[in-house]
C-alpha cells in the first residue's frame, strides 16, 4: 500500500490527517473533484531539476508552474522539468504521477507556492491514484519545511 510509508510517517509525529478513498483519477484537478476537495486546497506535486538536483514543486491543483519564474527567484540559470525515467526510482513506493509533497522521504527539497499558506487545509495525493491525504496546513508546513515562494499562474 503506497499511502503506508507517509501515514507511518505522520502517525510517529502524532499528526491528525484524514485518508479520503475516491474512484481512480489521474490529474491534480480530477482528483480534487472526485475527492470533494476545493482545487484552492489540493496540492500537486511536480518533480523538476534544480542544477541537475531533484526538488519537489507544490502548487494548487488549479495553478501552472511558471519555470522562468522558478529560475529568477531560485537564481538559477537551470530549472526545468523532470522527466519521468529520471525521477521515477526515487518513488519506489508510490505511482507514477500521485508522490505525496513530503521530500523528507524521498531525499529532495520542497518548493511550495506561496497560495497554498492560505488556506486551513491541504490535501495530496497519498502515493496513489486512490487517496488523499487532508491536514492541517501549520501541521504540513512544520513537517515538510518548505522553501515558500509565488511561483505559479492560474
Amino acid at each position: 500500500m503506497p499511502a503506508k510509508k507517509l501515514k507511518l510517517f505522520l502517525d510517529d509525529r502524532g499528526v491528525k490527517y484524514v485518508s479520503i478513498q475516491h474512484s481512480p483519477a489521474y490529474t491534480a484537478s480530477l482528483v480534487a473533484k472526485s475527492a470533494h476537495i476545493s482545487g484552492n486546497d489540493f496540492a500537486k506535486t511536480i518533480i523538476v531539476k534544480i542544477e541537475g538536483q531533484m526538488a519537489m514543486v507544490v502548487l494548487p491543483a488549479h495553478r501552472k508552474i511558471v519555470l522562468s519564474d522558478l529560475r529568477e527567484l531560485l537564481t538559477s540559470d537551470r530549472v526545468e522539468l523532470a522527466s519521468e525515467g529520471e525521477f521515477i526510482s526515487r518513488f519506489p513506493d508510490c505511482e507514477l504521477g500521485a508522490m505525496p509533497p513530503f521530500g523528507k522521504l524521498y531525499g529532495m527539497r520542497v518548493y511550495l507556492e506561496h497560495s497554498l499558506t492560505a488556506y486551513p487545509e491541504i490535501a495530496f495525493n497519498a502515493g496513489n491514484h486512490r487517496e488523499v491525504i487532508k491536514m492541517a496546513t501549520p501541521d504540513y508546513l512544520q513537517l515538510a519545511n518548505p522553501v515558500v515562494m509565488d511561483f505559479a499562474t492560474v
